[in-house]
This record gives structure tokens, sequence and C-alpha cells, in this order.
């Protein structure tokens, strides 16, 4: 059985490594990982590959950025012509970026069996990207996999056959567990010059957060502010820092006291960043589930969150329309220890979801051989 593993942005990276390990050890699974390219320089992309463990892709379609309708074109093409080749059993995406919906479409439109993995996730905000896609791709699907309770929900809603989803834990926890211990030997609180847990971390990156001069303006403030507060740590991603340095605010940045900007980090040091903050503010989607296992309070400053389960649970505050003077005061409380904020692990999310996805893929085509596996991975917890 040959499965093609397709990767594009960073995020899917860290989804994607365990799965492929999880696939090699069957002896009958032949599992090929295309990149799409579509996050291309070194930091967001080759140092991933290499802390990861993963190999050099099969294949790299390097379609680098552009439009949505530039990027989703462009895999659609390359990616047709891998199916046409490598004529695959499975295509496995994960995710939400374009590359995601774009490879999705592809396999089905030459009868390839999909696999969704983080399938059913819902922030209700049809105007962003990314929930177009997971809504796209979940609905074509042959296997969704699913990451929390809401997914379970939101797709029973949506009419998709029980048969067809699966409730197996979060991948991107799989990745957390994995590489812990690797992450602590780096001393990157020495090499930085910080103070476990007094620190806050740091990242924005959405749209509807640096795209437009008065939303960035407002991030800036609520920097200046926070960082009255605390130190402030900031890897800078590449989309934040070309509408900064648009807008004449990098400099503006660069003068502030008590923040420290840094380059896009790999994984190993970004853990390592998350794991000792006393606080993450964020408007990231996967930091969301990664605090939440640490048990960092994570603030989310936006509108609308498609991991329901991490606020539920009490362990992440979102906050909208990046109101700076809410930011601040649910800051100041989750500072002071005003915020009743909790930190239950959710269900599967025990570093094996990986391990269980690929003992049902395995079953299904091959029932004889995978039923000891099939029950020592704990499918149903």
């Amino acid at each position: 059985m040959k499965i093609l593993n397709v990767v594009g942005a960073r995020p899917n990276f860290m989804k994607v490594a365990p799965l492929h390990r999880a696939f090699l050890t069957y002896p009958n699974i032949d599992s090929k990982i295309i990149h799409t390219g579509q996050h291309y320089d070194e930091r967001m992309s080759s140092i991933f590959f290499e802390q990861l463990g993963l190999p050099k892709p099969d294949y790299y379609l390097g379609v680098g950025s552009g439009s949505h309708a530039v990027v989703t074109a462009k895999v659609m093409v390359e990616f047709e012509q891998i199916i046409l080749k490598e004529q695959p059993d499975l295509v496995l995406v994960v995710g939400d970026v374009n590359s995601t919906m774009a490879c999705a479409l592809v396999a089905k439109k030459m009868n390839i069996n999909l696999i969704h993995v983080e399938a059913g996730l819902r922030s209700g905000d049809r105007k962003m990207p990314e929930e177009l896609n997971r809504i796209l791709t979940d609905s074509i699907s042959d296997y969704l996999f699913v990451t929390e309770q809401s997914g379970m929900i939101h797709l029973a809603r949506e009419g998709v056959s029980e048969k067809r989803v699966h409730f197996v834990g979060n991948v991107m926890i799989d990745s957390l567990v994995y590489y812990q211990e690797q992450s602590a030997q780096l001393n990157l609180m020495d090499k930085l010059g910080l103070e476990k847990k007094n620190y806050v971390l740091m990242t924005m990156h959405r749209p509807s957060n640096v795209d437009q001069k008065n939303q960035l303006e407002k991030v800036v403030k609520m920097i200046q502010k926070i960082s009255q507060f605390k130190k402030i740590v900031f890897p800078v991603h590449p989309r934040t820092k070309k509408y900064l340095k648009q807008f004449e605010l990098f400099e503006k940045l660069e003068n502030i006291p008590n923040l420290i900007l840094l380059e896009p980090q790999g994984y190993l040091e970004f853990i390592s960043l998350m794991e000792n903050s006393e606080i993450i503010v964020t408007d990231s989607g996967g930091i969301q589930e990664e605090s939440t296992f640490l048990r960092v309070p994570c603030l989310t400053i936006r509108d609308t969150t498609e991991r329901p389960v991490t606020i539920s649970i009490g362990s992440n505050v979102l906050i909208p329309k990046l109101d700076v003077d809410l930011i601040i005061s649910t800051f100041k409380d989750c500072l002071n220890g005003k915020n009743d904020m909790r930190f239950e692990i959710p269900p599967l999310w025990d570093g094996k979801a990986a391990e269980r996805i690929a003992a049902i893929i395995h079953h299904d085509f091959f029932p004889a051989k995978s039923i000891v596996q099939l029950k020592n991975v704990s499918l149903n917890g």
C-alpha cells in the first residue's frame, strides 16, 4: 500500500512527522512525503525537516508564495503529475492550509482515497481561508481523523457518515511529547538571557491582525503595554515583518524596551520558548493546543477559535477585535492569578494519535495481519 503524505506549511511538518514514523513500522506500507513548498525558506521549512528527523521529501513542488488562487492552482497542477506517476492508494493531508485543500481536490478527482488528519475543526468564521479549506477537505475525505470532541459534533451535523470518522487524539501533541526532552537540552534560556517562567512569549501572523495598518498599530501598542509588566520574546513571522516594515512600524517595535525580537524559530527552540514562558499571547491555532498540554496560560487574539476544547477546559482565553484594553486587563488578571485557568489534558492527547491512525489504515487494507496492533493502540481510549 502506498501513501502520499502532503506537507505545505510549517504546522504540517509536526503533524506528518509522527504519522510517517508510525507508517514505517508496517513493512507493507510505502510512505512518501510530498512538500509543496508553500513555506519555503530555511527558517520556515528546511530546519523543521532536520529537527523532526523527516527524510528529504520524495517530491518538492516549490510553489512558493502568492495569492490563495495562485498557490492553490500551482499545487494542483504539480500534484496531479505526482499522482499520475506514483499511482498511490491513499493521499494524506493535514490541517487547513491551501496545500491541504488543493491536494485533497486533486486526489478525489483522480479517484484516490483521501485521509484528512485534524478533521472536523470549525471556527464558525467563513471569512478565514482556513475555515473554507477545512470544510471543503472534510466534505470529500474518506477517512476523517479527529482531535477533539467538537470535531465529532461538527461532522455529524454536516452529515458525514460515522463510518468515515475516527476520534484518535492530536498528532501535534505526539510531536510535542516525542521532542520535549530533546528541546530541553538546548539551554535556550541561558543563550537568550531569559529566566524561566518570567517572560511572555508572543506570536502574531493572522491576516486579520497584521495585514492592515490600524490593526498592526494595535499589536505594537499591545506589546508596548505588556512590556511594562514583563519581558516579551517575539519571534517575528515573515508575513508580520513584511507589513511592519511596509507600514513603517518595525523601527518603533525595535525601540520598545523589554522586548526581544527573534527570527522564526526551529521547532525544538519554539518548544523550549513555550514550555518556559509564563504566559503566551498568540493568534495561532496549534499553539493553543500545545500551550494546553504544556500547562501554560494562553491568550488568543482572535474573534473565534477552531480549538474550543482549549476554551472549555480553561487553559485558553479568547480575546476578540484586538481590543488592547481588554487584552491588558485579561493579561494582568492572568499574571496575578485572578483568572480561573485550568490545565486539564483533553482525551487521547497522549502522544499516540499517529499510532492509532496507522493501525486503522493498516487494518482496513490488511485486516488479517493487524488485529493485534489495532488492539494495542487503544483506539477508543
